[in-house]
């Protein structure tokens, strides 16, 4: 199972020079974009303020999480676990989840011109509902090993994989149209994981940490870090779902584009905070 991986990723330096131009081939998850340690900046810090703390259901294991209008759309995990889920701006289901079948995963999730695309972990299968009633239109076979996070822009269904790589999928077939390499002053960043796009940016959770990536989608490259490690204390959360098991980090980015806040969650956690984040680039 997912928290159960930990992958170990050398943050290898890799340094150009005018005679020293070759590419050398990138497999797996290593990224195919290059990156010149000289002149990459260290990310800028974000800061955040808490607006507000609403009760989340600490049965969910979320994996992705995306605002549609006042509708929150939630993806959890586990196997026999796993649902699809609509929720008021109370946190409260607008109608009954979707259970996946026991042998089903379910991971990130996001909406695309009025279809709820939903991720599965290991089992190839992309799931397609339509965004109203939650009725299952059709299955897509997912093309890599594991399906993570999930976003999109425009034209593109935007996914990970664990490692460092951001894919930009065709929603119709899911074949590859770009791949980029998200990376900082360090070198490639392992674990990326649910993702939001918000305003031209990707926004991302490292998975077994508390932080928040922001992304330039073109490049990879990091803009800017929040850092949330004190956040549960902050809001008066005492029986830390962490201390339980340490895969139940922070896990869940959504938008609210008329409000201007995110909202954030974690696996199992009791809360969902609504929050600013200030220092965007």
């Amino acid at each position: 199972m997912k928290y159960f991986k930990y992958l170990s990723f050398l943050s290898s330096l890799l340094v150009f020079s005018a005679c020293n131009n070759n590419s050398s081939s990138k497999n797996g998850d290593e990224a195919n974009n290059d990156i010149n340690n000289n002149v990459i900046d260290v990310p800028a810090s974000l800061n955040y303020q808490i607006i507000k703390t609403h009760t989340h259901d600490s049965t969910s294991y979320t994996e992705g999480l995306e605002w549609n209008g006042d509708i929150l759309i939630e993806s959890t995990g586990n196997y026999k676990q796993s649902k699809l889920r609509l929720l008021d701006t109370n946190m409260k289901d607008i109608q009954k989840p979707v259970k996946l079948n026991d042998e089903y995963f379910g991971e990130g999730t996001t909406l695309f011109k009025g279809k709820i695309y939903q991720l599965t972990y290991k089992e190839h299968k992309v799931f397609v509902y339509d965004a109203k009633t939650l009725n299952k239109l059709s299955e897509i076979t997912f093309p890599f090993e594991e399906a993570w996070g999930m976003t999109h822009n425009d034209t593109a269904i935007i996914v990970n994989t664990g490692g460092s790589n951001i894919y930009y999928l065709d929603p119709l077939t899911f074949k590859t149209l770009k791949t980029v390499g998200v990376y900082d002053n360090n070198g490639y960043v392992a674990n990326v994981n649910e993702l939001e796009y918000v305003d031209g940016k990707l926004f991302a959770n490292v998975y077994l940490s508390d932080k928040i990536l922001q992304i330039d989608p073109t490049s990879g490259k990091v803009l800017a870090v929040a850092d949330l490690t004190d956040i549960l204390n902050q809001v008066g959360i005492k029986n830390n779902p962490k201390t339980k098991d340490p895969g139940n980090v922070l896990n869940g980015i959504a938008y609210h584009k008329q409000k201007g806040t995110f909202f954030i969650t974690g696996k199992m956690w009791p809360v969902m905070i609504e929050l600013k984040l200030n220092g965007i680039k």
